[in-house]
């Protein structure tokens, strides 16, 4: 499950690189679709800020749908609230719609909030998240 969560890193043009989880040119296994889909410049994926607490999936689907072909369309939710995060995804088919969808619903408003739509950025790996705890600090040396 681990390796699943690895993101590749950019990839710029229509060179392939090698990523986290080994893909290459030459491998039959191609792992997730998605993944599959990024890693070929196929699809592009947009960043929506200032999204409604309201705001579902398929508002924003149907709100994206008419500047192209939306693949998937994804509202980040708290796991404590149940309630969207006001930001989400949503990822195009070519790279033409997504910079349609860009130019036409950047600063515009969807359901009473002006929205901010930007190409989304790589997610960065943050390791396991969880500090180590390695006892009390040092105490500061005497400097000569």
């Amino acid at each position: 499950m681990a390796a699943c969560r690895r993101i590749p890193k950019t990839i710029f043009g229509n060179f392939l690189s090698r990523s986290s989880t080994g893909y290459h040119p030459s491998s039959s296994s191609f792992g997730l679709p998605s993944a599959l889909i990024s890693r070929r410049g196929i699809a592009s994926k947009l960043y929506i800020a200032g999204l409604s607490f309201y705001t579902t999936e398929k508002a924003l689907l149907d709100a994206f749908s008419q500047y192209g072909q939306v693949v998937e369309a994804t509202v980040m939710m708290d796991k404590v609230s149940s309630r969207s995060k006001g930001f989400g995804f949503v990822t195009y088919a070519s790279g033409e719609e997504a910079e349609k969808a860009i130019t036409e619903m950047n600063g515009k408003p969807l359901h009473g909030r002006i929205i901010c739509v930007e190409l989304a950025k790589p997610r960065r790996p943050n390791g396991s998240g969880v500090p180590i705890a390695r006892g009390p600090p040092e105490p500061p040396k005497e400097q000569q």
